[in-house]
């Protein structure tokens, strides 16, 4: 088995929560994309990171079905892991800065997977929420890549404090049915926002925003080493 580390992503201010994250920090065990996605599908986190060089931070994603050009969660953690200024994605080079307990980084929205952003009238509601079918909210058949429609749910708590009660359904067939944290959607949703959020997302994780100059976004949170 190849060696890998096992992250958490945007835990919530206990440590607990967050998502599991695989990195490979010797990409180089493993250089063939096929290999890697087969190793991601056998790990089964929602995303598996391959370093393929840990000191100018370049990096290749894989959720169980599909490569990523970008994808925040990832990004976040792995950031934290090599402590390096910057990751070089397929989709673009992702500024790094370390913060105290939180790790960031800077990305653009057209990174990102498309999401269905729905607001509702208050954190309860979102909170009721049932995980709507397969593909979506529509029940469209999902297609071979695993990718269903996204849907970030969200609701202020504290519209004035910039704070968010949100819950993020991939709609993937390769994954959970809900995302306890997920860096795209926050990033989205700040974005369209145009302001800097502090978002309680799926159980008990934390996500911090901040919209920056040029169309840059920055997305933080709290990573931990399981193993």
């Amino acid at each position: 088995m190849t060696d890998y580390d096992v992250l958490r992503v945007f835990c919530g201010p206990d440590g607990g929560y967050g998502c599991e994250l695989g990195v490979v920090r010797d990409g180089s065990v493993l250089p063939a994309r096929a290999d890697r996605q087969a190793l991601a599908a056998e790990l089964g986190f929602g995303e598996t990171v391959f370093v393929d060089d840990p000191e100018r931070g370049v990096i290749d994603i894989y959720t169980p079905a599909r490569r990523l050009p970008f994808a925040g969660r990832p990004c976040v953690g792995t950031a934290w892991l090599l402590d390096v200024p910057e990751l070089v994605t397929p989709a673009g080079v992702v500024g790094v800065r370390l913060d105290g307990e939180f790790s960031w980084i800077e990305a653009r929205a057209e990174w990102a997977p498309p999401h269905t952003l729905r607001r509702y009238p208050s954190a309860a509601e979102v909170d009721a929420l049932e995980v709507p079918p397969p593909g979506g909210p529509g029940g469209a058949e999902v297609p071979a890549d695993g990718a269903g429609e996204r849907l970030y749910a969200w609701a202020w708590e504290d519209e004035a404090g910039g704070r968010v009660r949100a819950r993020a359904f991939p709609g993937r067939a390769d994954g959970p049915e809900e995302d306890e944290a997920t860096g795209t959607g926050a990033l989205l949703l700040t974005d369209r926002l145009g302001r800097a959020l502090n978002i309680a997302q799926g159980r008990g994780s934390q996500v911090l925003t901040a919209p920056q100059p040029h169309g840059w976004v920055e997305v933080g949170g709290r990573v931990h080493l399981e193993r």
